[in-house]
């Protein structure tokens, strides 16, 4: 589960590249125009072939009064291929290829078939149906749009039993000048929830295949 947990970071990468209650989404108000949007949303993930970027990611954990703060790097890569790497304070690799998945944690190394693993279609099937502008007409998720003067604002609620089980809601902050997400916000079940956000992107620069190899 604990690894299932760490794909559902991935989940932020589809949009090119906080949730807690909407109680608590202060300043933001309903969009009205969700269908405007959605059109300039899946006209920016048809035009994206390639994503880079830093991240800082804070897990809040209610038994820790302190955050869990870690950082590293992404890559993204037309078609589904991903590279998400932590570098610090420790190292973790992640790379997904089509329907292969390879994990390096320190000297341990793990190679997975998403076609083996059901919550891994699903993931991968997220990824793709986002990457072509689609997932905001998954039948997966409630979606609810909200907006302010720098975001648009989605909260997803996943509707799918298996999703449901480690997410409860993934809330996603779109900057309007682009259309990309500059931060999200992932909700467990417990209430625990991660904060991640995206700095010096580079969208649509050459990233060699080699990046995304299984070893």
């Amino acid at each position: 589960m604990q690894l299932i947990k760490k794909f559902g970071f991935i989940l932020s990468l589809i949009f090119g590249l906080t949730t807690i209650a909407f109680s608590q989404h202060t300043g933001f108000g309903p969009l009205t125009d969700s269908v405007s949007f959605k059109n300039n949303l899946a006209k920016t993930a048809k035009e994206t072939k390639t994503i880079q970027s830093e991240f800082v990611q804070e897990k809040n954990l209610s038994v820790l009064a302190e955050k869990i703060i870690t950082k590293g790097s992404f890559m993204f890569k037309k078609d589904n291929m991903l590279r998400w790497q932590y570098t610090d304070p420790f190292q973790y690799l992640i790379i997904m290829n089509k329907n292969k998945v390879y994990i390096k944690d320190d000297s341990r190394e793990n190679k997975y078939d998403m076609q083996s693993n059901k919550m891994f279609q699903e993931i991968n099937n997220m990824i793709v149906n986002s990457v072509q502008g689609n997932v905001l007409n998954s039948k997966d998720y409630k979606i609810k749009y909200y907006q302010n003067e720098k975001y648009y604002l989605v909260d997803l609620t996943p509707l799918n039993k298996n999703m449901k089980g480690f997410l409860k809601t993934i809330s996603l902050y779109f900057d309007k000048k682009d259309y990309t997400v500059s931060k999200l916000t992932m909700t467990e079940p417990s209430g625990d929830y991660t904060n991640i956000a995206f700095t010096n992107k580079k969208v649509n620069a050459e990233i060699p295949d080699e990046k995304f190899h299984i070893k």
